[in-house]
């Protein structure tokens, strides 16, 4: 299943928190011109250091297959970092 929303939330040093839901669909479709080129860049890398681009997009598609459910948070000192993918 694709990732449907990401929750980013951080909290500040002062201990103000904020958190930004996103969703994927909109995004990917604002920046699906910047996309174009990643994947001729992937590709153009895929050539230089001789690895097959279908495995490459396969290993790819594993990743995103496994982000729903993940979390990341980081923290240093009193600055918090969170990202959930749902």
């Amino acid at each position: 299943m694709i990732p449907q929303l990401v929750t980013v939330g951080y909290r500040r040093s002062n201990g103000r928190r904020r958190r930004l839901f996103l969703p994927v669909l909109p995004l990917v479709l604002l920046v699906s011109p910047l996309l174009l080129f990643a994947v001729l860049a992937g590709l153009v890398a895929c050539l230089i250091f001789r690895v097959s681009p279908t495995a490459a997009l396969l290993g790819i598609g594993r990743v995103l297959w496994a982000l729903p459910g993940a979390s990341f948070e980081l923290e240093e000192g009193t600055t918090a970092f969170l990202v959930s993918v749902r």
